[in-house]
């Protein structure tokens, strides 16, 4: 039994370690494309930022980290809000933005 918890550990240990960790922001106020476009290109200047997703209809904004990094939600949310829109979720995942993409698109 001690066995199969030290596995069991070891196995949880490691995929916690290779799992991607994105913010996901709920933000108000994004009404086209244009607004998406600008969101993700202001966010991907941010040094930590590896990937930017935009979902107009879901009202989300995805945010990855480079490998290594961590991502600060205050200071991605003060970017989005400096943009001109209204933030008002903020939640840590351990997904990718390429798996919050398919997610929201419903292909997961």
């Amino acid at each position: 039994m001690k066995k199969i918890c030290i596995a069991l550990a070891m196995a949880l240990a490691a995929l916690s370690s290779t799992a991607a960790t994105s913010i996901k922001f709920t933000v108000n106020g994004m009404v086209c494309s244009f607004c998406a476009q600008g969101i993700e290109k202001r966010l991907s200047k941010m040094g930590v930022t590896k990937d930017v997703f935009v979902d107009l209809k879901k009202k989300t904004v995805a945010v990855e980290a480079k490998d290594g990094q961590t991502l600060d939600a205050k200071a991605i949310s003060a970017e989005i809000v400096d943009a001109g829109y209204d933030v008002v979720k903020i939640e840590t995942v351990l997904q990718s933005v390429a798996e919050i993409k398919a997610e929201l698109k419903g292909r997961k």
